[in-house]
C-alpha cells in the first residue's frame, strides 16, 4: 500500500521560519548586550568634557552643517560650543526616541499570546532600549548642556505612539525603522570616516550600532512576516502611510529645535541648504532610506501612487543591495 504524500502547509513553514529568525535575535541578546556603565568609561581622563576641545567640532561625514561653507567658516570656539551643543540635543533625541518605542514595544507585547516568538525578542529589546536611554542621558549631563531635544510638537507624540503599536502593529514598527534608519547610517559614517571625535561619541555610537542591528533587523522581519498577511486595503493605506512616517520621522531625528537656531544666531538661508534646501543635502536624506525601500519593494508596498509619494517627499531613490551599503557619490542622483 502506497502511503499519500505528506502535506506541508505553507503558512506554518512560514511562522516556524519567522520564530526560528527571531529566535536567533533573541540569542544575540543574550550572548552579546551590553551595560553603558560598565562599557562605557565615563571617568577616564581622555572622557572629560572641555569646551576647548576640537573633537566636539562637528564631523563632516555624519552632520549635514558639519560640512556646510558657513559652520567651516567659523572659529574654532564657536564651532566646539555648537558641536557641543548639537551633539547633546541629538543624544536627547534619540532618549526621546527609544522611549516613544519602549512604551509601543510594552504595548505590543501586552497582547501578544503564550509562546509567541515575538515577546521574547522585544523584551529583549526594551531591556537594551532602556540601557540606551541611560547611556544618552549620561552623555547629555557629561556634556552639561540644558537641550531640549524634539521640539515641543513632536514630543506630544508620546500619548499618540504607544497605543499605536497596539491598534496598529504594522504602522508602529514603520515609525520605528523611521527614526533607527537614520541614526544608524549617520553613526555607520562618522566611524567609518574614522574622523577624530570625543570618545563619549565613540563610546556611545559603537554600542548604540551593535545592539541597534538586531532592532532594525527586527523591524524588518515583523514587516516581512505581517504585512504581506494583510488585507489589500490596510496594504494601500499602508504603503501610502510608509513613505510620509519615514520623512516625518527621519525630519525629527535631524532638524534641531527652534532653540538651537536661536542660540547660535543661524542664518535663515543656511538652515534653507542644510535642512535641506541644497542638492547633497537632499541626496544624503534619501540615502537614509535605501533599505527601508527595499524593503517597501519586496513586501509590496512600492505600487506606483506610492512611488509618487516617495518622490513628492524627495526620498525616492535607488534600492540597496544589501542592508547597511555603504552610500556610494551620486548613488540617489544617478536614480
Amino acid at each position: 500500500m502506497v502511503s499519500a504524500p505528506v502535506q506541508i502547509d505553507p503558512v506554518l513553514t512560514l511562522a516556524r521560519q519567522y520564530a526560528e529568525r527571531l529566535l536567533l535575535l533573541s540569542q544575540g541578546s543574550v550572548d552579546k548586550h551590553f551595560d553603558p556603565f560598565t562599557d562605557i568609561d565615563w571617568d577616564h581622563p581622555d572622557f572629560e568634557v572641555r569646551d576647548d576641545d576640537p573633537r566636539w567640532i562637528l564631523p563632516k561625514s555624519g552632520d549635514m552643517l558639519g560640512r556646510h561653507p558657513w559652520y567651516i567658516g567659523l572659529t574654532q570656539d564657536r564651532k566646539i560650543e555648537i558641536g557641543l551643543w548639537r551633539q547633546a540635543n541629538i543624544a536627547k533625541v534619540g532618549l526621546q526616541f527609544e522611549t516613544l518605542l519602549i512604551g509601543g514595544m510594552v504595548q505590543h507585547t501586552f497582547k501578544l499570546p503564550n509562546g509567541d516568538p515575538e515577546f521574547r525578542y522585544c523584551t529583549h529589546e526594551v531591556i537594551e532600549e532602556c540601557n540606551h536611554t541611560l547611556m544618552f542621558q549620561e552623555m547629555v549631563n557629561r556634556i552639561g548642556r540644558d537641550v531640549p531635544g524634539m521640539n515641543p510638537l513632536l514630543k506630544s507624540l508620546t500619548y499618540v505612539v504607544p497605543p499605536l503599536a497596539a491598534l496598529f502593529p504594522n504602522l508602529f514598527f514603520t515609525a520605528v525603522l523611521s527614526g533607527e534608519e537614520p541614526i544608524d547610517h549617520i553613526q555607520k559614517a562618522i566611524l567609518r570616516a574614522d574622523e577624530d571625535v570625543h570618545p563619549i561619541m565613540r563610546g556611545v555610537m559603537a554600542i548604540h550600532i551593535a545592539e541597534e542591528a538586531r532592532h532594525i533587523s527586527f523591524a524588518h522581519e515583523f514587516l516581512e512576516h505581517h504585512v504581506p498577511r494583510s488585507n489589500p486595503i490596510d496594504k494601500f493605506v499602508l504603503s501610502l502611510a510608509f513613505p510620509i512616517v519615514m520623512w516625518i520621522g527621519g525630519r525629527a531625528i535631524l532638524v534641531p529645535p527652534r532653540a538651537f537656531f536661536t542660540e547660535f544666531g543661524i542664518p535663515r538661508s543656511v538652515r534653507k541648504d542644510v535642512w535641506f534646501g541644497l542638492p547633497d543635502s537632499k541626496e544624503t536624506f534619501a540615502s537614509y532610506y535605501g533599505d527601508v525601500r527595499t524593503l517597501a519593494k519586496r513586501i509590496g508596498l512600492m505600487n506606483p501612487i506610492a512611488k509618487q509619494v516617495w518622490k513628492v517627499l524627495g526620498i525616492d531613490g535607488p534600492t540597496t543591495r544589501y542592508r547597511s551599503e555603504p552610500e556610494r557619490p551620486g548613488q540617489v542622483r544617478a536614480a
